[in-house]
């Protein structure tokens, strides 16, 4: 079974050498891990959704209804100039709610911060560029 993105991205931030880090993340490397990053330290990545963290109940770390490897694809109704940018503002941030509540409750934190741009700890545009190269575009 795949690791969850938050097991990865804590795993990452565990290891104290540059090429343990790139074995992780090379590893483990998805698609949604690689949207995660790029939505966190990709300039040219815009949210269109408030900055901050939306009302939203968490769901069981046991019980999860889906998760984050799954789910990654709604990102693209939230990107600024993606196919979100036709919904009106409360759809979109529904979707984005029912995505939070659906998921891992430490993926959800991970989804809030991509969306402030706060690069997940331990992984620097650096170690991104060289483990996944061409991945961000800024």
């Amino acid at each position: 079974m795949k690791k969850y993105v938050y097991e990865v991205l804590s795993e990452v931030a565990s290891k104290k050498k540059k090429e343990e880090k790139l074995q992780v993340l090379r590893k483990n490397a998805s698609w949604a891990l690689k949207d995660i990053i790029r939505g966190s330290m990709d300039s040219k990545v815009s949210w269109n959704l408030p900055e901050g963290a939306p009302p939203f109940k968490t769901s069981d770390e046991h019980n999860h209804p889906t998760d984050l490897h799954r789910e990654y694809k709604q990102f693209a109704w939230f990107v600024k100039g993606g196919k979100g940018d036709k919904l009106p503002a409360m759809k979109r941030e529904r979707i984005f709610i029912g995505l939070l509540e659906g998921v891992h409750p430490k993926d959800a934190q991970l989804i809030i911060s991509m969306i402030n741009k706060k690069a997940p700890k331990g992984v620097t545009r650096k170690l991104v560029e060289e483990a996944f190269p061409g991945l961000l575009k800024d």
